[in-house]
């Protein structure tokens, strides 16, 4: 009973991976059969990353964190390689209307998914090295604002809205938490509400999102097809839904429903006590890292480890907002649980820093 407590991030993280093999699966094969005659096509593909992502959290959750404090200016530097990489023809490829993966056979490696740790370990060391200047917004903030937005621009040339918004808002939480006076945030908010306006009104794919999304009965077969289906998954789940492989709308109804709207089909087959264990979950997952952000005595560990854990639970939230119709398509992924080697292995390799972390505050202690 001990052990499994004090495992209990890692029990629950490998529970929920495992859970998405399953959903990866049920949600998939139907397309996967018709398209590649294999029906464990996206199964095995995703299964590969499970294995490398469990391997990789058991080798960096005893690799010591400090280092990649030691280390931040170099990796943020390679981060920014890649992100200008993938944005030159011929060696960035073109998915979904985004230039943002590098192709290498069949498998996608998508470099903005690593800046998000990337980045956190870079705002961390800044914040734990500038906490007493930190409250000065031109001398603290505004540098690492600028570090934080000039990335976002990089990732907006691909572009990737939902993933850029995930990184955005995890890191000026992580910010707010080191003490900035609240008046700055209710600026930065209505600055950055009118760059979201502005970056809708640029690009008429996004305001064809919004409008699907005040009414997706304004183009069903176009920009509202794929939230309607969902919604045509979730409405009628019930508490314990249709039974799991029992789906409807994967059979060719909900495009590519493996990935982004994947929780549409847990709800659809599952109902709301799979929904329910699936929120708890990762609920969980959040308030494990929160108290062992806590319970580390070192500024660098504490922010480290809680911007790990914003960027897992506010892509979640996105996530799941997304596929219920509470705010546009993002095109983020459901951490653990969505297709995407990418993903996966991002979030298994915040879980082995964070572990890390909780690893050396026992040992301080």
């Amino acid at each position: 009973m001990k052990n499994i407590k004090e495992n209990s991030l890692l029990i629950v993280v490998i529970v929920l991976s495992l859970f998405g093999l399953l959903m990866i699966y049920s949600s998939s094969y139907v397309w996967a059969e018709y398209k590649y005659h294999n029906p464990y096509k996206f199964l095995i593909a995703q299964g590969i990353f499970f294995i490398f992502g469990l391997f990789l959290i058991f080798i960096l959750k005893n690799i010591d964190y400090h280092k990649y404090e030691k280390y931040a200016n170099k990796i943020i530097l390679v981060c920014a390689i890649l992100l200008v990489l993938v944005l030159i023809p011929g060696i960035g490829k073109v998915r979904n209307g985004s230039r943002s993966w590098f192709g290498i056979g069949p498998i996608g490696i998508q470099p903005s998914e690593f800046l998000k740790i990337g980045l956190t370990i870079f705002v961390s060391k800044y914040l734990a090295n500038n906490d007493k200047t930190i409250k000065d917004i031109k001398k603290g903030i505004f540098p690492i604002l600028l570090v934080i937005f000039f990335f976002f621009g990089l990732i907006m040339l691909e572009p990737d809205f939902g993933q850029a918004v995930v990184i955005v808002l995890s890191l000026i939480l992580l910010i707010f938490i080191s003490g900035t006076k609240i008046s700055f945030f209710v600026k930065c908010a209505l600055l950055g509400l009118l760059g979201v306006i502005g970056l809708i009104i640029v690009a008429p794919y996004r305001m064809a999102r919004i409008i699907s999304f005040l009414n997706p009965w304004t183009d069903p077969l176009g920009s509202g097809f794929q939230i309607i289906q969902s919604l045509y998954a979730i409405g009628p789940s019930g508490l314990l839904g249709k039974g799991l492989f029992n789906s409807v709308q994967k059979h060719f109804y909900l495009p590519e429903p493996q990935t982004d709207f994947i929780f549409a089909i847990i709800s659809e087959e599952l109902g709301f006590l799979g929904v329910l264990i699936v929120t708890i979950l990762f609920m969980y997952i959040f308030y494990k890292s929160i108290k062992i952000s806590l319970s580390c005595k070192d500024l660098f560990g504490k922010y480290l480890s809680f911007g790990l854990s914003c960027q897992i639970l506010i892509q979640a939230g996105l996530n799941l907002a997304v596929v219920t119709g509470l705010i546009p398509v993002t095109g983020v992924t459901l951490p653990f649980i969505s297709y995407g080697g990418s993903s996966l292995l991002v979030s298994m390799i915040s879980i082995g820093i964070i572990l890390n972390i909780e690893k050396i505050t026992k040992k301080c202690k």
